[in-house]
């Protein structure tokens, strides 16, 4: 898989090595809050999502962000044309999410054929909906009662990218 860099980031494939870093991150109740299910409860919950996100293969179009070496969140899709990006909330408000995107989306349209990028966001995620907005995502619809998490219910909003002239 392609290895993706930026002035902070390092963006590569999943190695079994990650999955102690992922754990930290999909075990996190506030990493989590907006995600399409509750918290990892174990580790073997994760090694589950991460050998899924690992069988992709040559589909896989996850990359792993990893900043000085240190694995920080995962950016890709799982299903083309979704995009979608967690990170440990340790380096939220920093530029992380606009930096591993922006290497991201770019490389997305220039290797496959999609016309479109698309995300799927919880409208009470005000940061998520500033983010895609900001890079240019626009809102497409939206729908109630997409998402069941534990008890409650979680509604969606759904932006989209059109792929840029030229790509």
């Amino acid at each position: 898989m392609t290895v993706l860099r930026t002035e902070r980031l390092v963006l590569r494939s999943a190695r079994w090595a990650d999955l102690s870093h992922f754990h930290a991150i999909m075990s996190n109740p506030q990493a989590m809050t907006y995600w399409s299910t509750p918290p990892f409860a174990d580790l073997e919950t994760t090694r589950a999502w991460f050998a899924s996100m690992m069988d992709q293969g040559a589909r896989n179009r996850d990359f792993v962000v990893t900043e000085r070496a240190r694995v920080i969140g995962k950016v890709g899709v799982w299903r083309l044309p979704e995009i979608g990006i967690i990170l440990h909330p340790d380096v939220w408000g920093r530029g992380i999410a606009r930096e591993a995107l922006g290497a991201v989306i770019p490389h997305l349209f220039a290797t496959s054929d999609t016309d479109r990028l698309t995300v799927d966001i919880d409208p009470r995620n005000a940061a998520s909906l500033a983010l895609f907005g900001g890079l240019g995502f626009v809102e497409t619809g939206r729908a109630t009662r997409t998402f069941r998490i534990n008890d409650a219910w979680a509604d969606s909003v759904y932006m989209a990218l059109a792929r840029p002239s030229g790509l």
